[in-house]
């Protein structure tokens, strides 16, 4: 399948990149920048042009910004879009939030619906922000699916950076069901909507800086920065980004995928466990680590809500791997960037 890869350096992105050519897909990938695709490149040698190019957009915020793109691919038959912003270096949540992923969702979709016809799949990557109730707290009792949406306000999206991101992928992905409602473009559309995400980096597109907002918690644990206090976990469902990415694949090779949100989890987990995932496999971090003994990064005493991932096994076929695998390959990976 010839498949139009959005936002091919980010870190959900460079393993789907991954999985797609391994399937024996055409990948096309957009990138902000020429040294973005030059390295994706150069990390993949034996692979000729005619099935990994890419196509540069500087901005996905602007109006129009995938026109450009779309027209050079008139026999395109997908598209995987996961290029969204992912920080809270926020000044202006409207701006730097709310605006780039609700316009470039939407500005994707109709893009494809006005210059390529030939696509039949649109798969979208969105978040379990756009299905956790953030004012209901850890929810005890309550199992969140699919159906569940977040309730944010615009009022509300704006008072912080962590109600701007969850109200982002709430908005942006009700926007892409409203348009596939009111358009009926010739394409499906489904939205892959993960917790934290965790597991290894692709290295040559990442420094212990640059690192995924999720990841970040382990590069601060083993590189001694929480040693007083585990801090809090947050979020208490995960998924590796292998089985993540491979959803997004299966979501564009499987019929039933067609029209579906899907959430996908494989369970809990805490910044405690993590610790002692670290400890029991790399001695050699045991000075930077909290002590035994140091408090904090615990489930919550009340308990927590259940989750429904039920529809992630049966139709995308995902088998998912656990806690210690992914942060074993997390942290080999982020040593490999000088952790």
């Amino acid at each position: 399948m010839k498949v139009l890869l959005t936002g091919g350096s980010g870190f959900i992105a460079a393993h789907v990149l991954d999985i797609l050519l391994e399937h024996g897909h055409e990948v096309i990938t957009t990138v902000r920048s020429q040294s973005k695709a030059d390295a994706i490149k150069s990390a993949h040698p034996n692979i000729p042009t005619s099935k990994l190019d890419f196509r540069i957009v500087e901005d996905i915020a602007q109006e129009n910004a995938f026109d450009k793109a779309v027209q050079s691919l008139p026999d395109l038959e997908a598209v995987i879009h996961t290029a969204s912003p992912f920080h809270f270096n926020v000044t202006d949540t409207k701006k730097d939030l709310l605006d780039p992923a609700i316009i470039g969702t939407t500005g994707i979709l109709k893009a494809i619906k006005n210059h390529v016809p030939t696509v039949k799949r649109v798969v979208i990557t969105s978040s379990f922000a756009s299905i956790i109730d953030g004012s209901k707290g850890t929810r005890p009792g309550y199992t969140y699916s699919e159906k569940d949406w977040n309730p944010v306000t615009l009022e509300e999206a704006v008072q912080n950076p962590a109600n701007g991101y969850r109200a982002s992928k709430t908005f942006a992905e009700k926007a892409a069901w409203e348009f596939v409602e009111k358009e009926k473009p010739n394409f499906t559309v489904s939205t892959m909507c993960p917790p934290l995400v965790l597991g290894p980096i692709v290295h040559y597109l990442n420094s212990l800086d640059g690192l995924n907002t999720s990841n970040q918690r382990v590069r601060n644990l083993i590189t001694g920065q929480c040693k007083k206090e585990i801090p809090d976990t947050g979020t208490y469902i995960w998924v590796d980004v292998r089985n993540l990415a491979l959803c997004h694949v299966k979501a564009i090779e499987v019929a039933e995928a067609a029209q579906k949100r899907f959430f996908i989890t494989a369970g809990y987990f805490s910044n405690k466990e993590i610790c002692e995932i670290v400890r029991k496999n790399f001695p050699e971090y045991k000075n930077e680590l909290p002590g035994e003994e140091v408090k904090g990064g615990d489930y919550p005493e009340g308990g927590l809500y259940k989750f429904d991932n039920s529809r992630t096994t049966e139709v995308l076929g995902i088998k998912f791997r656990g806690l210690e695998e992914s942060i074993v390959d997390l942290v080999k990976s982020l040593k490999s960037v000088g952790a």
